[in-house]
């Protein structure tokens, strides 16, 4: 059989013709064959009621059966799929929808009827939104998705990524994982997050079986690893803490089917994971970085975590990792640097921003005359003479909480609405479960409601990975020597009390 070149082309798989199950939510099966016929049964929906290929569709649907037949669906016409949170308010969702010009939006009748958007389709599940984009974007040859993903300022922009770009990322973590056929992967994370979608594809190729969960309580994670002898969990930092510190049947239950746990999204701290270690002494625990506009950078052996406490890992199969300097020059091993990526899972740049596009992707520093783009991540790295990194810093101020990329423009923009506040900052303070935990400091306009009714009003216009932990108030904000706000100082001043 070839290498499948686009993304439905890994439902022509053998397994794609048998009743082994390809999918399992709650008490629904879904076979293989019987996903193959779905995913036809929607494009055929699709194509008639108009898509074409390159149009952008919106998925936004809970974690289901039905969002990842749409995934597939939408491939299948040649179209671009655009999976949304759900748990993203009307607002940002409009901006979702306009930004990338989407011709259709399929979501079910709950979130429907929260964006007052009629179905064009409302009698039948999924349902179907057509809708009449501001302005029309050729994609780039050969797009697959955009992935919504908050930068250090303003709205989230939108990563664009190829057949090329997904289908390697499949096929590499499916290399240094060893995931197969008999593997039973339990999916938490969500499909518009590179490694939630990831799962899913991977799961597919290798003709496995996604096993998928929404949950709020980390018992609830326990006993589908245990009920479904899920062998592969992966998870986000926050994840592992709830597991190792609020989930009571963690050391009671019987998970030795599980053989492998990744964690994506943040830095687990090290108690976190000598925790886990405890608890699943027969699991191998495999600690990974990346980012949206290259998908996975690093990744560590589960043979290293003794020997390289904090490290980030060394470059995925197929990929190259280096660090370069504030002259261009690769650094060497002890020296701090820019972390750059080059390979198959580089991004098309964000939709429809060439400028925020060239920031990022950039000529190789090395050999800037061979025409290859690199993604400059913006991360502060250092390498040792093993070819190991570990991350000192971000260079820019956004704030990585809970697995999700926050804008601290977007949330400052959502508290200065209340009418409460003068100004306001929101930084990122260290915190042990969640990387960083959100805090607004703000200074009052005058006597307008406590700090308290403000988070409960901008708890109806940010999703809750958003919100602030705390609004604390101050007379003034600290500005630097050209007027600007010196956010490293209120960083600094309250790393006492973190």
């Amino acid at each position: 059989m070839p290498a499948p070149a686009l993304l439905h082309d890994l439902l022509d798989g053998p397994a794609c013709a048998s009743e082994r199950i390809a999918l399992v939510s709650g008490d629904e099966r879904l076979s293989y064959a019987g996903m193959r016929a779905e995913v036809e049964r929607l494009a055929r929906r699709l194509r008639e009621d108009g898509a074409e290929p390159g149009d952008r569709i919106a998925i936004l649907l809970p974690k289901s059966i039905a969002e990842c037949v749409a995934i597939f669906a939408v491939s299948r016409v040649g179209a671009v799929f655009v999976p949304v949170h759900p748990s993203l308010r009307p607002r940002q969702v409009r901006h979702i929808l306009a930004d990338c010009g989407a011709r259709f939006l399929v979501t079910d009748g709950t979130l429907l009827a929260a964006l007052d958007l009629a179905a064009s389709d409302p009698l039948r599940s999924p349902q179907i939104v057509r809708l009449a984009p501001d302005a029309v974007t050729a994609p780039p040859p050969g797009l697959a998705a955009i992935l919504y993903t908050s930068g250090s300022t303003g709205l989230p922009k939108g990563v664009m990524l190829s057949h090329a770009n997904l289908l390697a990322g499949t096929r590499i973590v499916r290399s240094y994982l060893a995931i197969g056929p008999e593997d039973r992967i339990l999916s938490v994370l969500p499909f518009s997050f590179d490694y939630g979608l990831n799962q899913l594809l991977t799961a597919i190729e290798q003709g496995a079986c996604l096993v998928l969960l929404e949950f709020r309580f980390g018992d609830e994670v326990v006993r589908a690893v245990e009920h479904h002898r899920i062998t592969v969990l992966a998870g986000v930092p926050t994840l592992w803490t709830l597991l190792t510190r609020a989930a009571p049947r963690l050391g009671k239950a019987d998970l030795a089917s599980l053989r492998i746990l990744t964690n994506s999204g943040g830095a687990v701290p090290q108690e976190t994971v000598a925790r886990l270690r405890r608890a699943l002494p027969h699991t191998d625990i495999v600690l990974m970085y990346g980012l949206t506009e290259a998908f996975r950078s690093t990744f560590l052996p589960p043979g290293e975590i003794d020997a390289r406490p904090g490290s980030m890992g060394r470059a995925i199969p197929e990929t190259e990792i280096f660090a370069v300097d504030a002259d261009g020059r690769r650094t060497r091993p002890g020296e701090p640097g820019i972390l750059h990526h080059r390979g198959p899972t580089v991004s098309l740049g964000y939709w429809n921003r060439p400028e925020d596009t060239a920031r990022i992707l950039v000529p190789d520093p090395r050999f800037p005359l061979d025409g290859t783009l690199v993604c400059r991540s913006g991360d502060l790295v250092v390498e040792d003479e093993d070819g190991y990194f570990r991350f000192l810093g971000r260079e820019d101020a956004m704030i990585k909480s809970a697995g999700f990329r926050v804008s601290p423009t977007e949330v400052e923009e959502a508290l200065m609405e209340t009418g409460a506040f003068r100004a306001v900052a929101v930084i990122g303070l260290a915190d042990a479960g969640l990387g960083q935990r959100i805090h607004a400091v703000a200074v009052p306009a005058g006597s307008g409601p406590a700090p308290q009714e403000v988070l409960q009003a901008v708890r109806r216009t940010l999703p809750p990975h958003m919100v602030p932990r705390a609004v604390e108030t101050v007379p003034a904000l600290p500005t630097t020597p050209n007027g600007k706000v010196d956010y490293k100082r209120l960083v600094a001043e309250r790393t006492s009390y973190v």
